[in-house]
């Protein structure tokens, strides 16, 4: 088996994993028709970095002239951004927006922190535009700009659902399974990299493409945070949502006490 087979292979498995994470939160939602657990703000930033995400993933794989600018500050190496690395982001996006419609239909907020967060960033994204289409800079300026935003946002985004388990003493409503299978991808997306910065000879590669790095190790280390919180710290599995709403329609007396 050759190398570029090792690493489609790693590379879709990575895919699977980190696709598949957002969705044990959706079918939750569904089963437990509430928003209480879950973060509004940490979903909000998922579709802004998703959707920088995106734009820099499918321009450093589609666009010729992305790949020629690349080229010309790398000595003629080739980007490493690879199919499923533009797919991952392009369904991330999808299904973070679908999350989002959940939310906004049980009539949970984002933050006035978030708000501002996204008033800063888009007058800062407006800026950096202006000033390459007005001949500042090269594309590919505005397109490591979004990576720089995209990692920024995956910093922050899990703040706010760290301090909301943290605040609430317990993880009901934030599914562990989405944090296995974001651990797993997080490894993954991290060996493909690697791999094919091995292969090619070419370390400059992982510099050259400091997103799917950062990401990577992004999402291990807060994934290790939320392990600690689900399993050691309060591994309590109860919902005081939903024991109080039991307890106000328990009957105060049996039948036995009203004989």
């Amino acid at each position: 088996m050759d190398y570029a087979t090792i690493s489609a292979i790693i590379g879709w498995t990575y895919f699977l994993a980190w696709s598949a994470s957002f969705y044990p939160q959706v079918l939750l939602r569904k089963a437990s028709p509430c928003v209480q657990g879950l973060s509004t703000d940490f979903v909000v930033y998922n579709i802004y970095g998703f959707t920088c995400y995106s734009l820099y993933n499918s321009a450093f794989y589609w666009s010729s002239e992305i790949r020629k600018e690349y080229r010309d500050r790398n000595d003629g190496h080739d980007n490493l951004v690879q199919v499923n690395d533009v797919f991952f982001g392009l369904h991330a996006l999808l299904v973070s927006l679908v999350t989002l419609g959940q939310i906004l239909y049980y009539k949970q907020q984002p933050s006035k922190l978030l708000k501002l967060f996204t008033a800063v960033t888009l007058v800062i994204a407006s800026g950096i535009l202006l000033c390459i289409t007005s001949g500042w800079g090269m594309w590919i300026d505005l397109l490591y700009f979004l990576s720089y935003v995209k990692l920024t946002i995956s910093i922050i985004k899990y703040c706010p659902q760290v301090y909301l388990n943290w605040k609430s003493k317990s993880t009901v409503g934030w599914s562990i399974h989405n944090i296995i299978l974001d651990f797993t991808g997080g490894i993954l997306s991290i060996a493909q990299l690697l791999l094919d910065a091995a292969v090619a000879n070419d370390w400059s590669g992982i510099t050259g493409n400091p997103i799917k790095l950062g990401l990577g190790w992004v999402s291990i280390l807060f994934d290790l945070v939320f392990f600690t919180q689900h399993y050691i710290l309060y591994p309590d599995r109860t919902d005081p949502i939903r024991e109080t709403v039991a307890d106000e329609e328990r009957p105060i007396l049996t039948n036995s006490e009203h004989s």
